[in-house]
């Protein structure tokens, strides 16, 4: 499998910026939306999600929802108007939009920040899979994957990357659900509906589990929820798939085929947790409550991999607990291409040619871009030796990050035009400096000896109450309406933007069709004053 992506990576390689940032801009409906969902559905939604099931219980269920809904606001707010705006990259959209080479620095600065974060997540979740596999230690394992996704990416670019997603796609969909239809299967669980049929488990597993609330609060379940929706509208390599396609109309096509592909997995993925709860229990020869409490009590790292766990669990052959693994392994790489990319065109793109070097030649660009990937690709692969949370944790960390910065960004710039260049700059630093403040003050202290030392002890925070009401997992639910306030309030009290912005955010409305090449920007530029009639 790893030896495919690197053959796909080799034959789709590419020379030049358009192939190496939005893959020409060719890609189809379908392939687009396996492509997205491929993208999306990381470690964290392969292994993570039934493992925060699985250790959560109801709690777990916040990923889903957040996840999913999502994806209705991108398909109704934002798909088609990114991709009429028509640019490389998210900090692209944001220097343009708001005039304003800080905004692009901000935006890319968040973006690189997003990229890591989340693929420590990533990284982390391949060496757990091929320890499992293999039966190596998870660090070698780790450095093993991250060099052949370095490997590969560094050659290909979005265009291979993109190939090897489709292709990720079908072995992560496919080892997942024949996994839970095994599993639910062989030990008299579920037959042809194990989506459902799981449900008749509850009564023989822990209240934890299935009882909402018993194990975190209605308000954390309430803040994740708003963070990872509106972090999901936020999150660049999700958007930049926009950018890839031909017109608005494959792009809004190519969301509703990627809903529907990450579907498949999702509404399986608490059908695995159940199976892999009562196995672990079965297993250990303890009570459904020593799961969660004791000595033989689930650890995280068990809850992050309970997908290949519970196929071994279910005494499966070894082959096939193999394939589930490899699923794992797919869906990893497949997020990590995505961020890997968005990191080195915010590097190469927004910072190096756009703001240090406006005449980089294209062959500079690539060779910063693929640098990029393989320093970003170093620092992930030492984070994730020890990293500071669960898998499902530290994507979630990411997606309240781009939902607090971003995602005004994006809906105000496309949906209000009299958003201002001084109040995207003013929404930006409040949104970076209030998600930065959650993370020193709730993680940082476990890592740094003087903050835990000014906090009481590693494992608390420097300022409790800050920890409760803004946690790094759930900021966006006060960070996204700050930002939001704040840029509409300084947006009011200075000078409105110039009227060929204004023109354009109009033209991302329009009803008129517009060529594969086409931006907004281009079209209002070629008007000859004419304002475009939007929708």
């Amino acid at each position: 499998m790893m030896a495919s992506f690197l053959v796909i990576g080799y034959v789709f390689k590419v020379a030049d910026t358009e192939g190496m940032w939005v893959a020409g801009r060719g890609i189809g409906n379908i392939e687009n939306g396996m492509a997205i969902g491929a993208n999306w559905m990381s470690a964290a939604s392969y292994l993570g999600l039934a493992g925060l099931v699985a250790l959560s219980g109801f709690y777990g269920l916040a990923f889903i929802v957040g996840w999913t809904t999502g994806y209705f606001v991108l398909l109704i707010f934002l798909a088609a108007q990114m991709r009429r705006f028509g640019k490389y990259t998210a900090p692209d959209f944001v220097a343009d939009r708001f005039n304003s080479p800080m905004a692009r620095a901000l935006a890319a600065f968040t973006t690189l920040l997003i990229a890591y974060v989340y693929s420590v997540g990533q990284a982390r979740g391949m060496g757990l899979v091929g320890q499992y596999v293999f039966g190596l230690d998870i660090i070698p394992m780790i450095v093993v994957m991250m060099t052949i996704t370095v490997g590969y990416l560094a050659l290909s670019g979005m265009l291979g990357a993109t190939k090897n997603m489709a292709v990720q796609y079908v072995i992560l969909i496919v080892a997942f659900l024949a996994g839970v239809y095994a599993v639910g299967f062989s030990q008299g669980y579920s037959t042809i509906l194990p989506q459902i049929e799981y449900g008749a488990l509850f009564s023989e597993l822990s209240r934890q589990f299935s009882e909402p609330f018993q194990a975190s609060s209605y308000y954390l379940w309430v803040a994740t929820a708003f963070s990872l929706i509106f972090g999901t509208c936020g999150l660049p390599h999700v958007l930049v798939r926009f950018y890839t396609v031909q017109n608005e109309r494959t792009a809004r096509w190519s969301t509703v085929s990627g809903l529907f592909f990450i579907m498949l997995l999702y509404w399986a993925a608490p059908a695995m947790a159940a199976f892999g709860v009562d196995l672990f229990a079965v297993v250990n020869n303890i009570s459904p409550d020593a799961v969660y409490n004791g000595e033989q009590a689930m650890s995280g790292a068990e809850g992050d991999v309970i997908v290949v766990l519970a196929a071994q669990f279910a005494n499966l052959p070894t082959w096939f607990v193999g394939l589930v693994a490899a699923g794992g392994m797919a869906a990893a790489i497949a997020t990590t291409a995505g961020l890997f990319i968005t990191a080195s065109s915010a590097v190469a793109h927004d910072i190096y040619s756009e703001l240090i070097n406006p005449d980089a030649t294209q062959r500079q660009q690539v060779l910063i871009g693929r640098a990029t990937i393989v320093v970003v690709g170093a620092l992930v692969t030492v984070t994730a030796f020890n990293p500071p949370a669960l898998i499902g944790e530290l994507v979630a960390y990411a997606f309240s990050l781009a939902g607090t910065v971003l995602f005004p960004m994006f809906f105000l710039g496309l949906w209000w035009e009299n958003t201002n260049r001084q109040g995207a700059l003013a929404g930006m630093t409040t949104g970076l400096l209030l998600w930065i403040g959650s993370v020193v003050n709730s993680v940082l202290p476990a890592y740094v000896g003087f903050l835990a030392d000014i906090a009481g002890g590693p494992g608390q925070a420097i300022v409790p109450i800050y920890a409760q009401y803004v946690p790094p997992i759930g900021a966006a639910l006060v960070g996204t309406p700050l930002v939001f306030l704040v840029t509409i309030a300084v947006s009011l009290v200075t000078p409105e933007p110039p009227l060929e912005t204004k023109k354009m955010v109009r033209q991302c409305h329009s009803p008129e069709p517009m060529g594969q090449q086409q931006t907004a920007e281009e079209i209002v530029s070629n008007s000859g004053g004419e304002t475009p009639a939007d929708d």
